[in-house]
């Protein structure tokens, strides 16, 4: 490590130290929606069960107004409370969730207990060196094949810790290993084929069969991707040639210190004994195990945090760590995710507030009514820019196909345009907003795994966006002329 070299000073001030942390942006948020229930008309529309959806479906045509319930001062400090277990929501409870991203930091506390993640980090650096470039399209499109297929999103949660040292040793930034891992598996939501929280709800709901436009998905997702890897390694590799270039330059040191400079002496050094290489099988194994149990048993959050508690136990045992230190380690780690999990209640909070004042299904019908008799190109693209709008409050790829696709998708049949397509502009909208996305636990937690603050994430990705936006929206506008 001692030809990475280090940043210049910079004389610029330093943005991160003054940009509000995420708790402040995402309580902010929760008092912006509140005040919002205040101005905007409560109304609702009747709810009948879908059984091929599996929940209650927005009926067409019944929206009315409703008695207001606007949100006051208790309701905004009660919000975040409720964000973790609300039973009334359109989207999934975030207890489960935070409840993972605490056993999930229990495991790799007990992981690093052993040493084995250290010593495998400097022991992959000495083999891939002069090559390390080449992690990021391989790692990139391994994420991207779990967006497309499974929706993979709080699961990437796992990865942050394990995957940001590797990328530091390489002599890249933080957020080149963030970027890698939300970029990747966000290009895959957004390019879904058949990822069944998305496309196979968003179609159902829409009363089409879900390969109905999957050609276009496909060349959303092989599109987007190449554009994605182009983007994180142009990036990745102006950062090593002059690392005063990362967005995040002024942390440089505080983060090499916080995930490698306890070890950094022995890099060239050290080699993984028996022990660390039967405990590194078992984290390989285990997040096999996840990924197999996601993707084709049904597994949610629970089992997955039943496994790497298990892991972790096992791990422990194997590595002879005693009672006391696998305990203490164990919480060790649940103690540094745990600002991961209050975050997950905050950014659930927001929907709270909007779902009990009434005003998500007042927001729907506004686009409903603003939709009609548009010509087919004009009509697509406006779809495309509600379900941006719409997805900054329903972050929830499931969430937003129940909420939208029931109202939205029939105004299609009288804009010539096929249902399909309609399906394709949602998960475009929703997988574009969630790279950025502050109501989002998968974006505000990976970035605060990977201590990259919101303004600098915001300051690396935002020329992207613009890039996949223009990109999203020719191809769906081609898609009116097939």
């Amino acid at each position: 490590m001692d030809n990475v070299p280090n940043p210049p000073e910079n004389p610029e001030s330093d943005l991160a130290s003054r940009f509000p942390t995420a708790y402040t942006i995402l309580f902010c948020l929760i008092a912006v929606v509140a005040a919002l229930s205040w101005i905007i008309p409560a109304g609702q529309y009747e709810r009948v069960m879908n059984d091929e959806v599996g929940r209650e479906v927005a009926v067409p045509g019944t929206y009315e107004t409703v008695a207001p319930n606007p949100q006051g001062f208790v309701d905004v400090i009660l919000a975040p409370t409720a964000g973790f277990y609300d039973p009334d929501s359109y989207t999934a409870n975030a207890i489960d969730v935070a409840l993972f991203v605490l056993f999930l930091g229990g495991f790799l506390g007990v992981m690093n207990a052993t040493g084995a993640i250290d010593t495998g980090i400097r022991s992959a650096m000495r083999h891939l060196k002069g090559h390390e470039i080449w992690m990021i399209p391989i790692l990139m499109t391994l994420f991207a094949l779990g967006g497309t297929t499974y929706g993979m999103a709080e699961e990437t949660l796992a990865f942050y810790a394990i995957l940001v040292p590797v990328i530091l040793a390489a002599g890249y930034d933080a957020v080149t290993g963030v970027a890698i891992i939300l970029i990747g598996a966000g290009i895959g939501v957004l390019g879904s084929t058949i990822n069944p929280f998305a496309t196979v709800i968003a179609a159902n709901a829409a009363s089409i069969p879900f390969t109905d436009g999957i050609i276009l998905r496909f060349i959303l997702l092989i599109g987007g991707l190449l554009i994605c890897i182009a983007y994180v390694m142009r990036y990745a590799r102006r950062v090593k040639a002059d690392p005063s270039r990362s967005v995040v330059s002024k942390q440089w040191a505080a983060h090499r210190k916080l995930f490698l400079e306890a070890h950094e002496e022995e890099m060239h050094s050290a080699s993984l004994t028996r022990t660390q290489i039967i405990s590194l099988i078992i984290f390989g194994i285990t997040f096999a195990v996840m990924i197999w149990g996601v993707s084709s048993q049904g597994w949610w959050m629970a089992r997955m945090g039943a496994l790497f508690f298990g892991a972790a136990i096992l791990i422990g045992l194997i590595a002879r760590l005693g009672e006391k230190e696998l305990t203490g380690s164990f919480v060790d780690g649940a103690r540094d995710l745990l600002g991961v999990a209050l975050v997950v209640g905050l950014a659930r909070g927001i929907v709270v507030i909007m779902e009990q004042g009434m005003i998500a299904d007042t927001i729907l019908h506004s686009a409903e009514t603003s939709l009609g008799g548009l010509p087919e190109l004009a009509f697509i693209n406006l779809m495309f820019w509600i379900e941006v709008g719409m997805s900054f409050f329903v972050p929830s790829s499931s969430g937003l196909a129940v909420l939208s696709m029931p109202i939205l998708a029939p105004l299609a049949d009288f804009a010539n345009v096929g249902r399909d397509l309609v399906v394709t502009a949602y998960q475009s909208a929703n997988g574009l907003v969630n790279l950025i996305n502050p109501t989002f636990a998968v974006v505000v937690g990976g970035l605060a795994i990977g201590r990259v603050s919101y303004d600098r994430w915001l300051a690396f990705i935002w020329p992207l966006l613009l890039i996949l936006t223009v990109f999203i929206s020719v191809v769906i506008s081609l898609g009116t002329m097939l």
